[in-house]
């Protein structure tokens, strides 16, 4: 069967470099009919295109990080867990009736070991995101992420997870069925446990659904992946009655990796391949499941108390300011 090429997504910020690899596509297929050699000048164009992504992709603003975030082929949940586990064995349902397919979770070996890994999971297409519900979870994914990790706890098997989401479902249907508390409920839960945790933002890490999955041990994030309370577009709604200002939200609310590093929300931004996760899903892969197991590696040194402690001063530190009198 013969491969079907995928036409590239491209963002607004990447049409200068997309001009210029069109151009250069089009003196390559030009010199080869006519029989002309113009190799020195592609070569330069290449280094240009190179230098050019590298330009592009080292300044991006929060906004654009945003919708790098959001990409349609930036790697999922699944697509991650597939590629660094060595065996996968997904499981279901939240053993009171419902199993939330926006959040997929299981029992995985990572380098020979048990673990389980779980995440929120965006659809591939249109038809996929409304299976996935893009990735919002009910209170029934929150307690199938909580019963996975009661497993994992029980058996002594690290907890990995992965935060990809817009935000839990707003839905009043979620609300009837106790959105709310059972997001409370995970945050209280993962306190407790034994195991040691290792979240992970690899796309957009939205509100309280993030939160829902996300008290760990360590807290790693993506270069271009996006951390917030609220979305830009709802930030600048209530604030200013104007989705259209969620730029400016943006740049306000401090979404970005490098922001919640230094503010001290994150433990470790995770580097991203020149062109982002998706433009090579192998490499960001392996950088992923190195940092995975250097962190692994760390916490295992910790006794169980240290690592509850700890995680307990971690998030207390989270939000600590001083006033300082003019």
């Amino acid at each position: 069967m013969p491969t079907i090429e995928r036409k590239p997504i491209l963002l607004d910020f990447e049409k200068p470099l997309a001009d210029l690899e069109a151009r250069i596509f089009q003196i390559r297929e030009l010199a080869e009919e006519n029989d002309v050699d113009v190799s020195d000048e592609i070569r330069q164009l290449e280094a240009r295109a190179v230098q050019l992504r590298q330009e592009i992709f080292s300044g991006l603003s929060p906004s654009q990080r945003l919708q790098v975030a959001r990409h349609p082929r930036r790697p999922s949940t699944l697509d991650y867990i597939q590629s660094i586990s060595d065996e996968w064995m997904e499981l279901h349902g939240d053993r009171g009736g419902y199993d939330d397919p926006a959040i997929v979770g299981g029992v995985a070996r990572l380098e020979g070991r048990p673990v389980v890994m779980l995440g929120q999971q965006k659809g591939r297409d249109t038809k996929d995101n409304i299976t996935r519900n893009f990735g919002m979870a009910s209170p029934g994914g929150y307690r199938k992420a909580m019963r996975l990790m009661d497993h994992a706890d029980r058996f002594g098997m690290p907890i990995m997870t992965f935060i990809d989401t817009p935000g839990a479902y707003p839905g009043i249907e979620a609300e009837q069925l106790g959105q709310g508390e059972a997001i409370a409920y995970n945050l209280r839960e993962m306190f407790r446990l034994s195991v040691p945790i290792i979240c992970t933002v690899i796309g957009e890490g939205g509100s309280g659904g993030a939160l829902g999955t996300g008290i760990g041990d360590r807290l790693l994030m993506f270069e271009h992946s996006v951390y917030y309370v609220a979305s830009p577009e709802a930030c600048a709604s209530i604030l200013w009655r104007d989705a259209g200002k969620a730029q400016q939200a943006a740049e306000a609310l401090k979404i970005t990796a490098q922001d919640l590093l230094q503010l001290g929300v994150i433990d470790e931004i995770l580097p991203e391949p020149i062109g982002a996760a998706h433009a090579d899903p192998l490499k960001t892969t392996e950088i992923l499941k190195e940092a995975l197991l250097r962190h692994l590696g760390e916490l295992d040194q910790l006794t169980t108390q240290q690592r509850r402690d700890l995680r307990y001063q971690k998030f207390r530190a989270i939000g600590v300011f001083s006033e300082h009198s003019v």
